[in-house]
Formats: C-alpha cells, sequence, structure tokens
C-alpha cells in the first residue's frame, strides 16, 4: 500500500532551486516591466532578459515540463506539476519563464496529437521553444462558451475552408503567429459532431481585431483579448485538426490541463496572500495590541490556512487521479471539482488579506487588489463555474441507484426491523432468559 505525503530529495532539490529562482531572478520582471510583455515575444524585453532566463530553466531540466521528452519536455507527471507550478503562480512571468505559460501548453498538446508534421514544423517547434505566442479562439459574443449558439461557421470551397464569424475574448491574438479556431462545420447535425477546430496563421487576410478587451484594471486599448471578426478567412484542407466534426474531443482535452494548471498555480498565489495577511498581523498595532491578537483576524488566519490546506490537497488528489488514469475520463469530475474551487479560494483568502491590510490592501501600493480580481476571472476562465458544477453533480449522482422500494435504504424503520430479524434467535433467546 502506498500513501505518503513526502517529495523524494531528488526533486525536492529541484523545487528548492524553482523557489530560489523564481524569487531572486522572476519576481523583478513583475515589478520591472508591463504584464502585457509576458506575451510580446518580439519585444526586446522578452529577448534580452527572458530568454536568458529560459536558458537557465532549461539547464536544470525544468523547461516545459508537462510536456513528453519527444516534445521537448521532461514528461513529468501532474503531481510533480502541482508542486512545481504553486512556486511558479506567485509570479506572473514565471510561467514564460518555465515554458509552461497558456493558452500556448494547451495549443501545444494539440498541434502534437492532430497537427501535420508542415504544421509541427512550422509552429509547434517554436511554439515549444517559447519563440512565439499562439491564441485559442472560442468562445462568442452572442453565447459565451455555450457552443449551442454559436454562429461562426466554416464551409468546404474546393480545396480550402472559408471561415465567417465572430469570436471573443481570443486571448493572445494581437501577438499570436497562430489560432486555433472552433467553427461549426456541420449545422445540421448536433453541435457536439458538428464542429471544427482549424488550424488558421494570424497572417491569413480576412482576420480582422474589431477591438482588444482588457481585464479590470487595463486601460482602453491595453488589453490582448480580441472581439474578432472572421471574413472569408482561407485555409487549406489539412488545417482541420484531427478531422471534421472532432472540436469537442480535442477541446476537452485541451481544457482540461489549463483547468488543472490553473488551480495548481492558485495554490502558489494563495500562499502568497496568506503569507502577507499574517506578516502585517504580526507587525501592525492597533487598539493597545498587535493584529494577530485580535479574535477576528485570527479567524482570518485560521480559516485561511485550513481551506488552503484543504484546496491543496485537492488539487493534489486530482493530479494523482490524472496520473493514474487509463481512459482519460475518470478524472472529469475532479478536475471540475478544482475549477469551481479555485476561483472560491481567491475570492476568501485574498479578501481576507487585503481587509487585514486595511486601505493599504486596497490601494495600488500592494498586490492583492489585483489578485483579488483573478475570483471572476478564474470563476469564468475555461468554462463558467455554475457548468462545472453541473458536471460534477452529474458524475457523483452517476454512482447512486434509487432506493428499491418506497422509503430511503437509511429509512430506520425499515432496517431496524432488518436488524431485528438478521438477529432474532439472540433477541428472542435473551428476551426468554431475561424473563425468567
Amino acid at each position: 500500500m502506498a500513501w505518503d505525503f513526502s517529495t523524494e530529495p531528488e526533486y525536492q532539490e529541484k523545487l528548492d532551486w524553482v523557489r530560489e529562482f523564481v524569487k531572486d531572478e522572476i519576481e523583478p520582471l513583475d515589478l520591472a516591466f508591463p504584464h502585457e510583455l509576458v506575451y510580446d515575444k518580439k519585444h526586446p524585453v522578452y529577448w534580452e532578459v527572458v530568454k536568458p532566463l529560459q536558458e537557465k530553466v532549461k539547464e536544470q531540466k525544468l523547461w516545459a515540463c508537462h510536456l513528453g521528452p519527444e516534445l521537448g519536455g521532461e514528461g513529468y507527471g501532474q503531481i510533480k506539476l502541482a508542486l512545481m507550478n504553486e512556486i511558479l503562480g506567485q509570479s506572473t512571468w514565471a510561467s514564460t519563464v518555465f515554458g509552461t505559460a497558456a493558452p500556448d501548453t494547451g495549443n501545444a498538446e494539440i498541434l502534437a496529437h492532430y497537427g501535420t508534421q508542415e504544421q509541427k514544423d512550422t509552429y509547434l517547434k517554436p511554439l515549444l521553444e517559447g519563440d512565439i505566442v499562439s491564441c485559442f479562439s472560442m468562445t462568442e459574443p452572442q453565447g459565451g462558451a455555450d457552443p449551442g449558439v454559436f454562429t461562426c461557421h466554416a464551409e468546404r470551397d474546393g480545396d480550402e475552408w472559408v471561415i465567417n464569424g465572430e469570436k471573443w475574448f481570443s486571448s493572445n491574438l494581437r501577438y499570436a503567429e497562430f489560432a486555433i479556431v472552433m467553427a461549426v462545420t456541420d449545422p445540421d447535425v448536433p453541435i457536439y459532431q458538428g464542429a471544427s477546430m482549424f488550424l488558421v496563421p494570424t497572417s491569413t487576410p480576412g482576420i480582422n481585431i474589431i477591438r482588444n478587451t482588457g481585464l479590470a484594471g487595463e486601460g482602453p486599448g491595453e488589453g490582448a483579448h480580441a472581439y474578432v471578426r472572421y471574413e472569408d478567412v482561407r485555409v487549406p484542407a489539412d488545417a482541420v485538426l484531427g478531422g471534421p466534426g472532432q472540436a469537442f474531443v480535442i477541446a476537452q482535452t485541451r481544457l482540461g490541463g489549463g483547468r488543472v494548471h490553473h488551480a495548481m498555480r492558485t495554490v502558489g498565489m494563495c500562499q502568497r496572500a496568506l503569507d502577507m495577511m499574517c506578516e502585517r498581523a504580526v507587525s501592525r498595532y492597533t487598539q493597545g495590541g498587535i493584529l494577530a491578537s485580535k479574535q477576528m483576524v485570527q479567524e482570518y488566519v485560521a480559516d485561511s490556512y485550513i481551506e488552503l490546506l484543504q484546496f491543496r490537497l485537492m488539487v493534489l488528489h486530482c493530479a494523482w487521479v490524472i496520473d493514474n488514469s487509463t481512459d482519460g475520463r475518470s478524472p472529469r469530475k475532479d478536475i471540475a471539482a478544482i475549477k469551481v474551487a479555485t476561483a472560491t479560494i481567491i475570492k476568501d483568502i485574498v479578501f481576507r488579506a487585503m481587509q487585514v491590510h486595511g486601505s493599504l490592501g486596497v490601494s495600488n501600493e500592494m498586490p492583492l487588489a489585483g489578485m483579488w480580481s483573478g475570483a471572476p476571472i478564474f470563476g469564468l476562465a475555461d468554462g463558467p463555474t455554475e457548468v462545472h458544477k453541473v458536471t460534477v453533480a452529474r458524475q457523483v449522482l452517476k454512482g447512486y441507484d434509487p432506493a428499491p422500494g418506497l422509503f430511503p435504504t437509511q429509512h430506520l424503520p425499515d432496517r431496524v426491523a432488518a436488524a431485528k430479524a438478521k438477529f432474532s434467535e439472540i433477541v428472542d433467546h435473551r428476551v426468554a432468559n431475561f424473563s425468567e
């Protein structure tokens, strides 16, 4: 029986190196350069500052560890990735420096599995090297992530496909060399069989960015989440990844990994918020004593520690389930569950840290308000929380059968009667002896 919470010494040494490297070399990038430069691989900062750091990561054999050796990674399982990503989650730039930034990780997996050799040579190789950025263009303005109302479509025209329609929140499109676009290719069948994925080079005529939407706190025009209109965008027949009608098979494979890695990094983000909360609690005096002596603050610290430990174990358990899965479907419930928990844990722990810091906590002189804005973002990214709750419930309920009779199986009168019947001889004998 294997049951262990320890990390083997060899890998712990790597984690220790990652922790120091992130603190000393990567966290300063968060303070020195704007966030949007993370995805601009053509900017001088990337080549002069980030590339040398990536080379150090590669020397340590820690580059793109989610990928197998055949793709230039180390082929680490999800548990090792979880332990690493909870460190990377403490810095905005860390995922880029370690070759694990979204959406490139998921797009690389799609190309590795479904791309032609030419597509792999042209796009996968530089993507894995960290030289280019990609985009995943799926959601639409009229229906968000609900594929049942998607209107962006593609029609076959000879040896080409022609894509028309609009997409919303196509992250990093302004910087990307290619986009993976989901479009309806057969409107006469259910959407789960009638949608396809296309590899579309961003140099293709007809890709018109209406505007780049930013997140909360970013100024107009500063965002990288494109509202885009595809107008007669022509791509060759082999641009269909995995074949027509395979979009949802591909999407679930891709999005599942993204959800897990977001949750892994959230552990690190929340640990950072808890650290800031505790430091403030033992540093600040008010009402005759330090904050740490106040019961309300103690409650904040205790609740945050308990919830973070629960969440971390939940993420590690999900990673273990994935590592031991053989059919690819058994982790669905666990992936959906940690996706739901991710937004909640950010909202609660970061909010408490902000409260303990007072006005400083909501100011632009602390990172907490920016971290807190991640709660609604993670509640929507890779599918809304509500949808994942439905997935969890359905998967859980599959393990139950209806009660065979009129009353529940735990109905006490029926159970008592059954128990007495099972021990009737003993009960009757003892009662008879007692009566004598």
